[in-house]
């Protein structure tokens, strides 16, 4: 499965981030904790380049919270400070403002020796499609004044946020990048719904997420579908087995392989089968061990 999306808005977003950072003075990057590193756009770092990052890992709590902790400790060995959120709750969203203005404590004081006392900090958040950063947004400012739906590609153009007198959010599209060299990058984005199902082969899809769960949470599978995963079984059969558990058949008595997969991407989406990352930072296992 070949998996590329990259609409003609997403040209523009890129031209738009690189003209903008000059009126900002931290990048705050929404990932997606279940899959910090497909979540994250490659062409972010070259864009931003040596301005203060602030990486959001959002979704915390429908990931691992072992692996939260790895990435955690893997983002700030690198430079950049660190928020764990959950944007639908709120939970650490509050702390936002706080870690940015941590982040730029040197900055701050010499605006304040300048005598810039009370300037704002001013933030461009940044993020791959369906991350959850307008819902982020939303919460920080605490109003709706982002748009934010379930599904990729709703904002469109660039929307300033005054969230007090002392933090300024500029809001951008999601941006993905023209070409997944690694295709596995492709299929994770699309578990987490970054990348629109109606050019996706779903049934595939559906295949391959059964097959990682298997390999990295079986329980998981036990719990929800009441499937006992043997090493290596092919994704189709526990796609079939948890169709046939769950009485989604066709005529013939063949199971609706298309409506088992779909069921499964929207309960992995919507944290219903546990909490899972599906990678983890190099050197550290899949159980979060170094």
């Amino acid at each position: 499965m070949n998996i590329q999306w990259y609409p003609g808005h997403m040209t523009k977003t890129h031209r738009m981030i690189e003209a903008d950072l000059k009126l900002v003075d931290l990048v705050a990057e929404v990932i997606d904790a279940r899959i910090p590193r497909s979540s994250r756009n490659p062409d972010i770092d070259e864009l931003v380049g040596s301005k203060p990052r602030l990486i959001v890992l959002n979704r915390a709590d429908q990931a691992d919270p072992v692996l939260n902790k790895a990435w955690g400790k893997w983002f700030r060995d690198r430079g950049c400070a660190v928020l764990e959120t959950d944007s639908k709750t709120g939970k650490g969203v509050d702390q936002f403002s706080n870690v940015a203005k941590e982040a730029l404590k040197e900055q701050i004081a010499r605006w304040r020796e300048k005598g810039q006392v009370g300037r704002p900090v001013r933030v461009m958040v940044v993020g791959v499609p369906n991350v959850g950063k307008s819902t982020f947004i939303n919460k920080v400012a605490k109003r709706k004044s982002a748009k934010a739906q379930d599904r990729p590609g709703v904002t469109r153009g660039k929307q300033w946020v005054a969230v007090d007198a002392g933090l300024d959010l500029l809001d951008t599209p999601g941006i993905l990048w023209p070409k997944f060299e690694d295709q596995e990058v492709g299929r994770r984005l699309a578990y987490t719904g970054a990348i629109k199902d109606d050019i996706m082969d779903v049934e595939e899809l559906g295949c391959t997420l059964m097959e990682e769960l298997a390999a990295r949470y079986p329980q998981a599978l036990s719990d929800r579908y009441k499937l006992t995963p043997e090493p290596g079984t092919p994704g189709w059969e526990l796609l079939e087995a948890a169709g046939r558990k769950r009485g989604f058949l066709i005529s013939g008595g063949e199971v609706d392989l298309n409506r088992m997969a779909r069921v499964l991407l929207d309960e992995f989406r919507g944290g219903k089968l546990g909490r899972f990352t599906l990678e983890a930072p190099e050197g550290v296992g899949a159980n979060g061990a170094e």
